[in-house]
């Protein structure tokens, strides 16, 4: 924390009212997490075997999909794959039980499947045009599988862990400690003052694009979420923030995020970088928003809660 900041009693103007416009993508599915099943080794056990469920493939970080050609990509989900590893159990779609897996270490991974025809390929570059229970599945799937990956060994006493209750707990096979899935909340904000928002550009987005989002930072230990968007703003760019108001919120697998969104009023205007960050940060108008590629500038993409956001704040 740099200090402590007394806020003043104010209204937070028009955007008291903003709400979101549609949901976010990777929410909204119909996916039955069914966490009562997961107690049931033998129903697992049972589904896993079944030849209606299906798998969630992912491969070498990837995921297998249908329906690029055409434009319109989905989960390709397949029968079992023909191959030894852990399966973890998601869920019910419409009745069927849902499982993941990831096969990356075998060479050939059509080998394997029953959709020997049917791509891998990255979830960032099809995110904005899945449906939602497909978005859902592949979300959950690949947080999922990277906590798998991440969790081979007890933080406690070092021996190896062994997926339980449907691979959502992973116990150490020589103390018994049970570990469950981490989800990391970060929360995400535009700041405004009067007709115009603050948007910033971090160090990690690639030059040649230029783009200009909202500032994020992942919420610490003993912090309100509140309290961390004024750490935040404040750290980055050296602007001072009052009141707070919750928009929406969106998971983000990449690798295990919960994007928390926010608008917060600023107090002050004068921008400071915090350089080991931030590249840029700068105040924008409505006819700056609109004007973007005569400026020069782009926006994030519409599959980002960032760009809800900003969009959100145009449509007020």
């Amino acid at each position: 924390m740099q200090g402590c900041l007394t806020l003043p009693a104010m209204r937070f103007s028009d955007m008291d009212h903003i709400t979101p416009s549609r949901p976010n993508p990777y929410t909204g599915g119909t996916l039955d997490r069914a966490a009562h099943k997961r107690e049931d080794a033998a129903w697992v056990d049972a589904a896993l075997n079944h030849p209606a469920s299906r798998f969630a493939v992912f491969w070498q970080g990837k995921t297998l999909v249908s329906g690029l050609e055409a434009k319109a990509p989905q989960a390709a989900l397949a029968a079992r794959p023909e191959v030894s590893a852990p399966a973890i159990f998601l869920g019910l779609q419409h009745g069927i039980p849902i499982f993941t897996i990831d096969i990356s270490a075998i060479e050939n991974p059509h080998e394997a499947l029953s959709l020997p025809d049917a791509p891998f390929t990255d979830m960032r570059q099809i995110t904005g045009t899945l449906h939602p229970d497909d978005a859902t599945i592949l979300a959950t799937a690949r947080a999922m599988l990277h906590w798998h990956a991440k969790n081979k060994f007890c933080s406690v006493c070092g021996a190896a862990n062994t997926p339980v209750r449907g691979g959502y707990v992973l116990q150490c096979s020589q103390c018994g400690t049970e570990h469950f899935p981490r989800t990391d909340p970060a929360v995400i904000m535009l700041v405004a003052r009067e007709d115009k928002i603050l948007l910033g550009q971090s160090l990690k987005f690639p030059i040649e694009r230029n783009l200009y989002s909202t500032l994020a930072g992942f919420v610490e230990p003993g912090e309100s979420l509140e309290d961390a968007v004024r750490r935040e703003v404040l750290e980055e760019v050296g602007v001072r923030v009052g009141t707070v108001r919750y928009h929406s919120s969106q998971p983000w697998p990449f690798p295990a995020s919960l994007m928390l969104g926010y608008y917060a009023l600023a107090l002050t205007e004068e921008i400071t970088l915090e350089t080991a960050e931030m590249r840029d940060a700068r105040w924008f108008t409505r006819t700056d928003i609109a004007n973007r590629a005569a400026l020069g500038f782009n926006l994030p993409p519409h599959d980002s809660i960032a760009r809800r956001l900003i969009d959100d704040w145009l449509a007020q």
